[in-house]
């Protein structure tokens, strides 16, 4: 049983990006997905699929590279972890690297990045920074 899957879903990403692997499978999930959408809007990631498995559904992330196999995900970081939650107000939402970055916030409007957060003046649980 697994008890952070936002950390395993993290986790895999990283380990990916750092074996430069051109994709990256993960267990399927509606946040995953939130989450995933946030990264493809951020432009961390060039896109993903739901692929189906009979009752399971696998997520298939395609890591997105620049110039000369440079990555774009340079690090991750789960912030808010099941034995300690992290939670912000809206006015107190952490910047990643003074605005380079993005946090990724569970608010009452779904899941949402940093400035969505900021703009839609909604505070919630701080779930990962990505840089």
């Amino acid at each position: 049983m697994m008890t952070d899957p936002i950390a395993d879903m993290l986790t895999r990403i990283r380990n990916a990006n750092s074996a430069k692997h051109d994709t990256v499978d993960v267990p399927s999930s509606r946040v995953k997905n939130q989450i995933a959408d946030i990264l493809l809007k951020e432009g961390y990631i060039s896109g993903y699929e739901i692929i189906e498995d009979g009752i399971k559904q696998t997520m298939r992330i395609k890591l997105k590279q620049g110039d000369k196999n440079s990555r774009a995900i340079s690090g991750l970081k789960r912030v808010s972890k099941p034995g300690l939650r992290v939670y912000a107000k809206s006015d107190n939402l952490p910047r990643v690297l003074n605005g380079l970055g993005c946090a990724i916030v569970s608010t009452n409007i779904g899941i949402v990045s940093d400035k969505e957060a900021r703009k839609n003046k909604v505070g919630g649980e701080v779930l990962a920074f990505i840089w």
